[in-house]
């Protein structure tokens, strides 16, 4: 395991106030240093000290760790506070040839949001030996070739930078070359031969030197690589080419075989040592997969998909080597443009998937969009459909949140799909879409609301007890326990309705009973109110009217108000004989404690001593002769009268007359036998209408007593026992009582003589 160090320790802090929770996002900047190949799992910082934060704060505030280049290479363990290796980090696949490898992370806390930027620093460690690409070199010097003259020959490949990588080069010790190792501005180091005395070819026609490369590790690794030499005849023209650099652009998306450019040099020498030749000067793995050169004419063409994202540019060498083995150097240097290829990418780093409604605003989702692609390709803008209580804000490095714009309603809308559209600025644009739900949770902010504001229920009297007699209904917009909903009655302003034993209410469905048999001639209505209460928390409530009528039942049969049957001595009617047809004989009167058609009533004579002599009105109950009375019919009569009201189905009651006829008013009678007058059922209101009527009769009688007794003293034909006399005129016999209260008529006058010697007979 390599030593692991803290760079420089440095933090840069930037204070906003981020919407309406305040809660701050500070990136700061934290760097940590670690070798390649550091096993997984190995420490690399404690974050809860590097932070300033408390044990287990970490944990708290769900502590995440991001790495810039889309995979997770770092852990942390949020209960220490330790920042850990997923995985063995290669620098040489992380940064390749780049000297500088950083690794950048952030550290991303939520409650509140708060974010930290990190670098890693990755330190090559001497993992990779020098390597030539082949096993020899072969090179062909001419014999007239001058001391001091360079041959360039191939370089070896160091993975590693820095020390560790690739220092200078040695050549096995000889007499008539040397190495010198020269530095470019790119950072490799190139070997030339260097020829230190005059070549014969027949002296020595060949050269077999070992070439070394050596790095700068500690221990320093090595490659090494056979440099064959021959000694060739003079050709004392080397190629050149036309333009050097060449500097050419390639769309990433090119197609493969494509043509790149084509290269050319020229060699002043005739014949074969002025032929030329191209190749690919000591080109690496990914420039001998990437490219290839056409050796007689120097096009250069695609052999592989370039990709922007990986490699950005390519440095070609190439030579140009003619017929005689001299050769010359050129350089192509290739620059990849990027295309709009790579669609942006977004991760969501917190979600809330449901939100009360009444809640202020409110962080929905955290989330991070990134595009692979530079330039416009890789610029982007982010939104989301207009038609939603929701905004983006951004916040720090490619970071959005998802936030609630105002109180939602769960009422109007329970649920949200938002779809997170990230557009590129390209051409053509690419986009990605991410679609996230959101429930609305409910809160009690809906009361009960009834159906109607009043509710009429009729019920029949003497209806059974526990009679349904209706129902309310009340709804809530709510949900869950906040809609379930319980009636009540609610108390009555009215301390003289004993509402609690008239009707009961189900709590459940708010239908109503009623508790016992209502009556009518009682009470015909009642109002009362019920409220309906949720279950949320707070409660609410609302209330309605209720209004009972109670609808009259056929319950009550006529009563007779006049002539009285309970009194002790029968009615005795006199009639006398003179009495013209259509003689109003007596009026019966009768009540009916029902309403409307159950109370109305009518008479009809239903028994009679004497049939076709006496009549009675269907409709106002008044007794009248039928014809004219003769010396032969009977001096007494008996008439049964009943009354029936217009009920379903119809009561009845009946009453009994006595009516006596008389040659005068003076004429003795004897009162008919007394008759048992027959008992009527009545509450007692029937009884105080009927002391009422009697009291009220009694003093119409007395008056009318006192009115005949004065007029028929005043009388000069009256005899001495007293005569009656008969009203003078005719009595209209089609008048009908229209009064509607059951009794006599004031249009109807009496004249009543009563004789001296009557003591025996009574007249009621």
């Amino acid at each position: 395991m390599g030593k692991l160090q803290r760079v420089q320790p440095s933090r840069q802090v930037i204070a906003f106030i981020f919407m309406m929770f305040l809660s701050q996002i500070r990136p700061e900047s934290l760097r940590y240093s670690v070798e390649e190949e550091t096993e997984s799992g190995s420490f690399v910082a404690h974050l809860t000290k590097d932070l300033g934060l408390g044990t287990g704060e970490l944990a708290d505030r769900s502590v995440r760790v991001m790495s810039d280049d889309y995979k997770q290479r770092l852990l942390l363990d949020p209960q220490t506070g330790d920042l850990l290796l997923k995985e063995k980090i290669d620098r040489e696949e992380l940064c390749g040839p780049i000297e500088r490898c950083v690794l950048h992370f952030q550290v991303f806390l939520e409650m509140p949001v708060q974010f930290f930027q990190g670098e890693l620093w990755i330190q090559d460690i001497n993992d990779h030996s020098p390597a030539f690409t082949d096993r020899e070199m072969l090179l062909k010097i001419p014999e007239n070739s001058q001391p001091g003259t360079l041959f360039p020959l191939k370089v070896a490949q160091d993975l590693d930078v820095g020390s560790n990588g690739l220092q200078k080069y040695t050549i096995s010790p000889n007499s008539h070359f040397h190495i010198l190792t020269r530095n470019y501005s790119e950072g490799k180091k190139y070997p030339d031969l260097v020829q230190d005395k005059a070549l014969d070819r027949e002296e020595q026609p060949e050269f077999s030197l070992t070439l070394m490369a050596l790095d700068g590790g500690s221990p320093p690794r090595s490659g090494t690589v056979t440099v064959r030499i021959l000694i060739m005849d003079v050709n004392d023209n080397a190629p050149e080419f036309v333009h050097t650099p060449y500097e050419v652009q390639v769309l990433e998306n090119s197609p493969l075989d494509s043509p790149i450019l084509s290269v050319l040099a020229r060699d002043a020498d005739a014949g074969n040592f002025g032929s030329v030749s191209y190749g690919l000067f000591q080109p690496s793995d990914e420039i001998k997969q990437t490219f290839s050169i056409n050796e007689i004419t120097g096009e250069i063409r695609l052999r592989k998909k370039l990709d922007f994202e990986k490699t950005k540019s390519y440095h070609v060498e190439i030579e140009a080597i003619d017929g005689g083995g001299l050769s010359g150097k050129g350089t192509v240097f290739i620059e990849v443009v990027d295309v709009n290829d790579n669609a942006p990418e977004l991760t969501i780093s917190s979600l809330t998937s449901s939100i009360p409604e009444n809640a202020p605003e409110t962080i929905v989702s955290i989330f991070r969009v990134g595009d692979r692609d530079s330039g416009d390709n890789g610029k982007m803008t982010c939104s989301i459909p207009d038609n939603v209580p929701f905004i983006l804000k951004p916040t720090f490095k490619n970071f959005y949140t998802l936030v609630t714009e105002s109180p939602l309603d769960r009422e109007s809308r329970a649920e949200y799909n938002i779809t997170i559209t990230v557009t590129d600025l390209g051409t053509p644009r690419l986009k990605t879409e991410h679609s996230i739900t959101i429930l609305v949770s409910d809160v009690n902010d809906n009361a009960p609301a009834f159906s109607q504001t009043s509710y009429t229920l009729l019920v029949r009297e003497n209806n059974s007890p526990a009679l349904h007699i209706g129902s309310v209904s009340a709804t809530d917009r709510d949900s869950g326990t906040n809609a379930q909903i319980t009636y009540s009655l609610l108390p009555t302003q009215d301390p003289h309705l004993p509402l609690a034993s008239l009707v009961s209410i189900n709590a459940d469905n708010g239908q109503l009973f009623a508790l016992r048999a209502l009556d009518f001639e009682a009470l015909q209505a009642f109002e009362f109110r019920v409220g309906a209460t949720d279950q949320g928390s707070p409660a609410l409530s609302s209330q309605a009217l209720v209004r009972v009528v109670v609808l009259d039942d056929n319950d009550n049969p006529p009563f007779v108000l006049y002539p009285m049957q309970n009194a002790s001595a029968p009615c005795t009617e006199l009639v006398p004989r003179a009495a013209e047809q259509g003689y109003l004989v007596t009026k019966v009167v009768a009540v009916d404690g029902d309403l409307g058609q159950n109370a109305w009533l009518s008479y009809q004579l239903l028994k009679a001593t004497e049939p076709g002599l006496f009549g009675v009105w269907a409709h106002n109950g008044e007794v009248r002769t039928a014809r004219l009375l003769s010396e032969r019919d009977a001096a007494r009569h008996r008439l049964v009268v009943l009354v029936k009201d217009n009920g379903e189905p119809p009561l009845s009651a009946s009453v009994t007359l006595h009516v006596l006829l008389v040659d005068g008013f003076s004429q003795p009678y004897l009162p008919l036998p007394e008759v048992a007058p027959e008992r009527s059922q009545g509450d007692s209101l029937t009884v105080y209408l009927v002391i009422a009527l009697a009291s009220v009769s009694s003093l119409f009688l007395v008056s009318v007593l006192v009115f005949v007794t004065v007029k028929l003293c005043r009388r000069r034909r009256a005899a001495p026992l007293g005569v009656c006399s008969v009203p003078e005129g005719h009595f209209p016999g089609h008048l009908v009582d229209i009064s509607g209260t059951g009794t006599l008529s004031q249009s109807y006058q009496y004249e009543v003589c009563l004789a001296g010697d009557s003591g025996s007979g009574s007249l009621l």
